[in-house]
């Protein structure tokens, strides 16, 4: 079926008051940056839906980008025809025909934006839906919960025709809620923690900390490919790599084993700060999950705030680890997380960490290193990438990857 446009409704914009003009023109914004290399595309945003002319473009493509754009509730493409009765039976039919399997129910359902059409809402619905009848007997009219409800929009321009509604992610348009640095691990959670700050309207720039030569560049790779899983709802992602050899092999040499994980990520918090604050971030996201590890019980939560004034979110704290997993299943980075590629997490992981961390204790064992000096340079020696849909950085290692699989 060759479609004329894509209606596309909002989701919780129509809830936002005096802001509403600015969420809509954010979400048209990634529209357009998600769709960009579709140059025959107008895109018309209009204050309770937005219009996208495919003047010839195959919907399908269009449609499945459609589906991970956040703030979008729903969608359907339709056929444009001119306000002549019978042109618009003729389109209708085959737009059934088309959609509209034997034997299924359905109804018609108007709505006259122009109110200069000689058929009101009623007698239009009367009209197509005898038409549709009487042309396709097996149809059964059902005015509660059809199978298939044809749509029929009588705007100024011209009448469009739909049966079908496509469900959206949902959601904010990302970047209505500000912007935040996203701690990345090359592990599960993270990913999804990214994915719901995105869901909430959040532009997050990921922060992911490598540790050569204690950890490969597949593990960069793979940080930099979780990542780009995610920019097909946002368009593109910065990447900041987190030079951490030193600052681990100092905190290896001179802190207490059972508080090395705790100092460890007292230093990746304090450094995520600095970055947040220099990038003009508002607050730092990042996967942890109460309880899962040592590191997330509620007193190692607290010992490793202890250094950070920053606002800290975590998206799946509550969350069970099967949740997480399906969630990470439905995003499509799960496979990729569980790739045994090892990060600067997990090197130099004690055999029994701490649990229950004291924050004194902690800050005690900080001045057996030079915390400042540290930070200065890792912080001179960040490495920065904007990163896109389709982007690939494990390719080129295939073979080493199906043996670890």
């Amino acid at each position: 079926m060759q479609y004329s446009e894509i209606m596309v409704r909002y989701g919780e914009l129509s809830t936002k008051g005096k802001n509403q003009k600015a969420f809509i023109g954010r979400l048209n914004g990634n529209i357009a940056k998600t769709l960009h290399d579709f140059p025959g595309l107008t895109i018309r945003p209009k204050r309770d839906r937005t219009h996208i002319e495919l003047n010839g473009t195959d919907a399908t493509p269009i449609m499945d980008r459609l589906q991970k754009v956040f703030g979008i509730q729903s969608f359907s493409p339709s056929v444009q025809v001119e306000k002549d009765m019978d042109k618009v039976k003729a389109a209708a039919l085959e737009l059934v025909n088309a959609t509209a399997a034997n034997g299924v129910t359905f109804k018609v359902e108007t709505k006259r934006a122009d109110k200069t059409f000689p058929l009101d809402t009623n007698a239009m619905n009367l009209a197509m839906g005898d038409f549709l009848t009487v042309q396709r007997p097996d149809l059964v009219v059902k005015m509660k919960h059809p199978d298939v409800t044809l749509r029929v929009e009588i705007r100024r321009e011209a009448i469009f025709l739909s049966t079908t509604t496509i469900k959206g992610a949902g959601g904010l348009p990302v970047g209505t809620a500000g912007k935040a640095a996203m701690m990345l691990s090359g592990g599960i959670d993270s990913p999804v923690a990214a994915y719901l700050a995105l869901k909430r309207g959040v532009d997050i720039e990921m922060v992911h900390f490598f540790s050569p030569p204690y950890t490969s560049d597949n593990a960069m790779n793979k940080a930099k490919e979780l990542t780009a899983k995610l920019t097909p709802y946002v368009g593109s992602i910065t990447f900041i790599g987190v030079p951490f050899t030193h600052t681990q092999e100092e905190i290896k040499a001179k802190v207490p084993e059972g508080y090395l994980m705790t100092i460890q990520r007292r230093m990746m918090l304090r450094l995520t700060e600095a970055i947040a604050k220099q990038r003009g971030d508002l607050v730092i996201f990042n996967g942890e999950s109460v309880g899962q590890v040592a590191s997330q019980t509620l007193a190692s939560m607290a010992a490793i705030n202890d250094v950070s004034v920053m606002p800290i979110v975590r998206p799946v704290a509550t969350m069970d680890k099967t949740e997480i997993i399906a969630q990470a299943e439905k995003i499509d980075t799960y496979e990729l997380s569980i790739m045994p590629f090892e990060d600067c997490c997990t090197i130099f992981a004690p055999p029994a960490p701490k649990t229950q961390p004291r924050i004194d204790k902690a800050r005690y064992y900080e001045t057996k290193i030079d915390v400042q000096g540290l930070m200065d340079e890792a912080l001179a020696n960040l490495s920065i990438d904007v990163i896109r849909p389709g982007q690939e950085f494990l390719n080129q290692d295939q073979d080493i990857i199906a043996d670890l699989l």
